[in-house]
């Protein structure tokens, strides 16, 4: 991580839904980042996001008695454009990369569904009241439909020349479960420090996979390309390298470093403390941690409205940067 983080503290990562229980649409918000980081980061996770993220979609269509998609099918309402239309907007969830036919065959009158697709096992339907075409009174259809899992975008001009066989009508295909990213990158301020910034990052997907499968799964996506341009073994100017644990590392002073030197200042902020906690130290007058180390266990407890839970809470958060509060003085 960027050094400026060791001043700054960990960024932290939250996700939460736009609506309760909906898990396929979520806001996610990290902060603090470097300058410059949160538009870095979005860009890179939109891109990824949109472009290549598995997913499944009707690849083409075979209708009984119809050989090409600009023509009409007696008793049926949709022309053959229409109902390819419709079947472009079916949102699948399909476990297997292999494609798979499914049919739907009706006789009049009667409005097709989604949910009257004859599919295996391999395939869910999403949006079992999509409308896919009227039969009137005295029509009938019959209709095989494959259905691929792909990512990106696939035109039906590229397949076709593939595959062109008579009456068979490829369709446009569209994989990406993700059907919106929107980003945004705020300012963060900590302590002193107002050039921070604060990525919000809107995912919607189509139900196929949850918005945080979907950001897990892209991260994971460039962290595998990020890993080709350098390796962890070694590092170049690793003190430019944020390390957490060189806070606690400094051993004590010898006679040669008594010189007086400048006491650093680290917002207590940076340690993400409860609301509770941290007014109480605030409060009592300490906002750096260079001020919280200084104090004792006796003399936090003393401190207005700072309990057990406080203490037991302010323990555990400089434990793990490692760091600790000043021991009593038995002396006195």
């Amino acid at each position: 991580m960027h050094i400026i983080q060791e001043e700054i503290g960990l960024p932290v990562f939250s996700a939460t839904p736009v609506k309760k229980g909906d898990d396929t649409h979520v806001i996610f918000v990290i902060s603090p980042l470097p300058p410059g980081f949160g538009m870095t980061l979005g860009n890179a996770m939109r891109r990824a996001l949109l472009s290549s993220l598995p997913g499944a979609a009707v690849t083409s269509v075979r209708l009984k008695n119809v050989q090409h998609e600009y023509t009409t099918i007696k008793g049926v309402r949709e022309t053959v454009v229409d109902i390819c239309l419709n079947l472009k907007q079916l949102k699948l969830r399909k476990f297997n990369k292999d494609a798979e036919v499914v049919t739907l065959s009706a006789k009049g009158p009667k409005v097709l569904k989604a949910k009257d697709l004859k599919v295996s096992s391999d395939i869910e339907i999403l949006d079992p009241e999509l409308t896919i075409l009227t039969i009137e009174k005295g029509g009938q259809i019959d209709m095989d439909i494959t259905v691929e899992k792909g990512v990106g975008y696939m035109p039906a001009a590229e397949r076709n020349k593939k595959q062109n066989e008579p009456g068979l009508i490829h369709i446009d295909a569209v994989f990406s479960p993700v059907s919106k990213v929107r980003f945004e990158v705020e300012s963060a301020r900590v302590g002193q420090r107002t050039n921070l910034d604060k990525l919000v990052l809107d995912v919607m997907t189509n139900g196929s996979l949850k918005a945080e499968e979907a950001v897990q799964f892209a991260s994971q996506l460039l962290k595998s390309y990020f890993e080709y341009f350098g390796s962890p073994d070694k590092v170049v100017e690793s003190d430019f390298i944020a390390d957490f644990s060189r806070a606690g590392a400094q051993g004590p002073r010898g006679p040669e470093d008594t010189a007086p030197v400048k006491e650093s200042y680290t917002p207590i902020e940076i340690l993400n403390f409860s609301p509770r906690t941290l007014n109480a130290l605030i409060n009592a007058g300490v906002g750096s941690i260079e001020q919280l180390t200084k104090c004792t266990e006796a003399s936090l407890s003393n401190f207005r409205g700072f309990g057990a839970k406080a203490l037991e809470e302010v323990r555990k958060t400089l434990s793990e940067r490692g760091l600790s509060l000043a021991e009593e003085n038995l002396d006195s």
